[in-house]
């Protein structure tokens, strides 16, 4: 045993083999990890691409998540190191972050699309419910008044109404057909129509007066919308204001009285300074907003 302590080599081979096997454990983790993240990022852009009707493979956009992430770092740790004096690590960690900032931009930007596109669906509802309704009334099925609004309505509306009725014909009853436009749209508007169309098949229910007082709800809706949106635009711009104030400000002193900046762009702890305040101001941004967002 003293012959086996005094030898070096011994530990030596043991130190080895617990930071390998630690190692192994920790990409072992970090692989299954990124695998599992990997999964649920491209179910998720599948279902955003499917919202807004995007012929796309789900995989495309995280190679652009991954393509437009590595740029906007590569190109901040080069503008910096190029024009400061500043240690790389501190170039390093502002360009990981900024990295880390854009990565999500894609998906920001397909969800921007599909709550626009929302948004253009229930405004052009009301119209189509009244053109429902008349149909009805000359006499005409659920399904005939179905493929006259895909016909003759406009885009959004008229695929989502075009896909309903390639459903119907396929032989897929309306009820399950409305559920599945229902989900696929996420819409408080159309889930009204689709729960009185639904309810009106299973009762028997006089179903034109209902659409009808419908798309006077749905007018009152938008009215409603629209007033708030006026009202919170103030608070909307404020926070835009807030938000790029303190980098306006950053910007103003450093041209006009550079001393101030001292220890800001040469070191590490001040570049770790000006990521906390984009993280808080990143956060302060997100609060005002979900202020002035008021859902009726």
């Amino acid at each position: 045993m003293d012959f086996l302590l005094q030898n070096s080599l011994i530990p030596s081979l043991c130190a080895l083999l617990s930071v390998a096997l630690a190692a192994y454990g920790i990409l072992d983790f970090a692989g299954y990890v990124s695998t599992r993240y990997r999964e649920r990022y491209l179910h998720e852009a599948a279902l955003e691409l499917d919202d807004v009707l995007i012929q796309m493979p789900a995989g495309r956009i995280l190679d652009l998540s991954l393509a437009l992430s590595a740029t906007a770092g590569l190109v901040t740790f080069l503008l910096i190191t190029s024009l400061s004096d500043t240690h790389w690590s501190g170039s390093l960690a502002l360009a990981a972050a900024l990295a880390a900032a854009t990565f999500p931009v894609p998906r920001l930007i397909l969800r921007h699309l599909r709550k626009n596109r929302v948004a253009k669906f229930n405004e052009q509802l009301e119209d189509v419910l009244m053109g429902i309704s008349s149909s009805l009334k000359a006499g005409f099925s659920i399904n005939q008044a179905i493929d006259e609004v895909a016909e003759e309505a406009r885009p959004p509306i008229a695929v989502e109404f075009r896909l309903l009725a390639q459903e119907c014909r396929l032989g897929v009853p309306l009820i399950q057909a409305l559920d599945n436009m229902n989900r696929r749209l996420g819409s408080d508007d159309f889930e009204l129509v689709s729960t009185a169309i639904i309810t009106a098949r299973q009762t028997g229910g006089e179903l034109t007066g209902t659409l009808e007082r419908l798309a006077s709800l749905i007018r009152e809706r938008l009215r409603i919308a629209r007033k708030l949106h006026a009202i919170t635009a103030m608070g909307r711009m404020q926070a835009w204001l807030i938000g790029i104030m303190p980098f306006a400000l950053l910007v103003g002193i450093n041209y006009v009285v550079p001393s101030l900046m001292d220890g800001i762009f040469d070191s590490f702890i001040g570049y770790a300074m000006l990521a906390v305040v984009l993280i808080l101001d990143i956060i302060g941004f997100a609060v005002i907003r979900r202020i002035t967002t008021i859902d009726i």
